[in-house]
């Protein structure tokens, strides 16, 4: 009984392992098909539904901003004629957005030392400026020579962050203070003079210079004179012509660059001083922009607006004329005036 039991038992035992042997593979089969349909899963969560979120959330928070950076200032309200100064202060700390640049056209900033937060703005702001123009030099006379001051002005650590965020060409503002008949009738300083600013850019690397002589010469009285008024012209397009033959240590296929500051005439009848449309056309082959400094059009004497709108328009069409290709052609070279600071006059009761 003992072995019948035994024989019986081992079919019986054969016929369970044939039983459990189909139900494992089956189970094996389960699981492989759960694994897959996990990887399946864990894939569409990662690479579809996660991305097309983000991209609906990017659109929703920053997509609909970017069409709005335009108007932003106009539904802010400042845009009008009738504003007042308190609504324009209100204003002067928003800003829609530190990075894109809304307008095509050069723009042009001067970092003055008497603005504390210049420099700051300027790395803040880099993008949506082309040219930054950090005040730092004059060109003087020393006895028989020249000599270049305001290299202990310039902040190369400042620089290398500018060029870290952005694209902007640095050209210091040299301010030219050296007695200007002898710069001007004098060969070898002439040649001095250009060579001093030459040097400076490539020793510093910097990407031009804006020089700012104009009203330095016509409270001497050259203006007025015709050969040194001529002279003027010829040294300024002399240092244009010497910037240009030099490449950026930046970017060897640009050439430095000069940009000359021009103060704006007050008057259709222009005086020998005023820089008018004749010296424009004659310089605009050596210099890459003009500085128009359309403010300050009121003092202490004539109170009123600092630069007011009519007088802008009038000053542009002096200097361009109101129609044809000179216009057309000359007008980008402009880097229009818009002062950030007002006045306010106290006038007498007499």
């Amino acid at each position: 009984m003992a072995r019948r039991r035994e024989r019986r038992g081992e079919p019986s035992q054969d016929r369970r392992k044939d039983r459990v042997g189909p139900a494992t593979r089956e189970e094996k089969l389960n699981d492989s098909d759960a694994s897959e349909r996990k990887l399946i899963g864990i894939f569409i969560l990662f690479f579809i539904i996660i991305p097309a979120v983000s991209v609906l959330v990017y659109v929703y928070k920053y997509g609909s901003g970017t069409k709005r950076l335009e108007p932003v200032i106009t539904e802010r309200g400042p845009i009008k004629t009738d504003i007042n100064f308190q609504e324009i202060l209100t204003n002067t700390n928003v800003a829609g957005n530190e990075s894109q640049r809304n307008y095509d056209y050069p723009v042009l900033a001067y970092i003055t030392p008497w603005n504390s937060k210049g420099y700051e703005m300027a790395k803040r702001f880099n993008s949506k400026f082309t040219h930054l123009s950090p005040v730092w030099y004059d060109l003087k006379s020393h006895g028989n020579s020249l000599i270049l001051e305001g290299r202990h002005n310039a902040d190369k650590g400042w620089i290398s962050e500018l060029r870290m965020r952005g694209n902007a060409l640095i050209l210091p503002r040299i301010v030219l203070e050296a007695f200007p008949t002898e710069l001007l009738k004098k060969k070898k300083q002439m040649d001095k003079a250009i060579d001093l600013m030459v040097t400076e850019c490539k020793e510093m690397e910097y990407d031009g210079i804006v020089l700012e002589s104009w009203s330095r010469w016509a409270a001497y009285g050259v203006l007025h004179n015709p050969d040194l008024r001529n002279m003027a012209l010829k040294f300024i397009k002399q240092l244009g012509h010497a910037l240009h033959s030099v490449a950026s240590t930046r970017n060897p296929k640009q050439q430095l660059q000069l940009v000359y500051v021009v103060g704006p005439p007050h008057s259709d009848a222009l005086q020998q001083h005023d820089f008018g449309p004749a010296d424009l056309q004659s310089l605009s082959g050596s210099v890459d922009g003009f500085s128009l400094m359309t403010y300050d059009f009121s003092g202490p004497n004539n109170p009123g607006p600092n630069a007011p709108l009519n007088w802008i328009r009038f000053t542009l069409r002096l200097l361009l004329g109101s129609t044809g290709n000179n216009a057309q052609r000359l007008a980008p070279k402009i880097f229009l005036g818009i002062n950030f600071y007002g006045n306010d006059f106290i006038l007498s009761e007499d």
